[in-house]
């Protein structure tokens, strides 16, 4: 098996205590889970402020770190 990231290893230990199946299981479970927390966003042409712009860089960030975890784990279900 491929080493994984301790955030994914992570995932992948709480799943397999729970009636999940495998690895592509858990990462369908943390996609959805992003779908559901952090929506994409389109971004507007003009922001109200600074902070608003920030916000939404920081939720894009948080998307983009539950989707490549559950991109890790669906490739070493593959291997």
């Amino acid at each position: 098996m491929t080493d994984l990231s301790p955030a994914a290893q992570a995932v992948l230990d709480a799943y397999q205590s729970a009636p999940i199946e495998d690895e592509l299981t858990a990462a369908a479970v943390l996609s959805t889970v992003a779908d559901q927390v952090v929506p994409v966003e389109h971004h507007p042409n003009i922001y109200e402020d600074c902070c608003q712009y920030s916000d939404v860089q920081t939720r894009a960030g948080i998307r983009g770190k539950l989707l490549a975890i559950a991109a890790e784990l669906e490739a070493t279900a593959m291997t």
